[in-house]
């Protein structure tokens, strides 16, 4: 076991471990911490825990000191200098004529360095935008290609549920989402209801998938033959969270439907799954569809996170 403080360096962010040593560290105060890229300002979100060694990436990096007013008010001096630096980004890039966005600028907390975050169809090649940028602001410059998630998480704004998109309030991390996960909660697969503002597939189709994967284990398939109170019949379709199975039983030349628990039906033979998951969708969704599952698999592999 080790003790680790977690500490965030934006909101919402991902939570990195480090070592807080001897330091009387609490939650909400500001400190300096060691990383990979330098010296870093963030949040304590949690103050001293133990956790078990592989939760930990090896080695464990330090809390350097507690921040101190001069060390807040250095950081407000140059997050104040952010607006100009874009403006002025976006001048050298119409300058030089490159295919690029600019989405955002940020400047460490001590101005050691200067990030310019940006989006392109293909890879740019930027090394004479980058001199002329040094030699405007006279320290180091990055420019960090990022995806389309993480571009509309630095834009912010409304999912269509009506409240701030998840990636911008408490979203850490962007995990993996499938179409099947909407095939198995009953979704439309009308792609323009399961994709975000970001153009992909909407992170919220992740969250109660555990729950229903569960539940469908022990469910049968729509198409399994079944015996309950009423006879035999076939399963035509399921209320997962309810646990609820409608059967389709006939009786001689009439046909009914009829509603059972789940713990009310016995399986008698199960379904054969031939389910491509794109079943109810028109052509052009269904091409819609693929064109959303090359981008998430393409998403995931050129995907990197952030070595603190």
């Amino acid at each position: 076991m080790k003790v680790v403080t977690g500490v965030r360096f934006k909101r919402p962010g991902k939570i990195y471990y480090f070592d807080p040593a001897n330091l009387q560290i609490e939650k909400g105060m500001n400190v300096i911490v060691d990383t990979s890229m330098g010296e870093e300002y963030g949040e304590v979100v949690i103050s001293r825990k133990e956790v078990d060694d592989s939760e930990v990436t090896e080695p464990l990096k330090k809390v350097i000191r507690i921040a101190t007013e001069k060390d807040e008010r250095i950081r407000l001096q140059y997050k104040a200098k952010e607006k100009d630096a874009f403006k002025t980004c976006l001048e050298k890039i119409e300058k030089h004529g490159l295919p690029m966005k600019l989405i955002d600028v940020e400047y460490k907390y001590d101005g050691s360095k200067v990030i310019f975050y940006f989006t392109a169809d293909k890879r740019i090649d930027f090394r004479e935008l980058v001199k002329d940028l040094a030699s405007v602001f006279r320290t180091r410059i990055e420019l960090r290609q990022i995806g389309v998630r993480d571009e509309v998480k630095r834009c912010g704004g409304n999912g269509v549920c009506g409240r701030q998109l998840c990636c911008c309030s408490f979203l850490g991390n962007f995990e993996t989402v499938s179409i099947k996960m909407a095939k198995e909660q009953n979704i439309s697969l009308n792609p323009s209801k399961i994709s975000g503002n970001c153009g992909r597939l909407m992170c919220c189709l992740k969250y109660e998938q555990e729950a229903y994967e569960e539940k469908l284990s022990r469910l049968p398939k729509v198409g399994a033959i079944v015996k309950t109170s009423e006879g035999t019949g076939e399963v035509v379709s399921v209320e997962t969270l309810k646990e609820v199975i409608k059967v389709k039983y006939q009786d001689g030349e009439d046909i009914y439907l009829k509603k059972h628990d789940a713990k009310d039906v016995v399986v008698i033979k199960d379904a054969v799954n031939n389910d491509t998951g794109l079943d109810g969708a028109t052509a052009e969704d269904i091409k819609e569809l693929e064109k959303l599952e090359e981008l998430e698999r393409d998403d995931k592999n050129n995907s990197s996170q952030d070595d603190i």
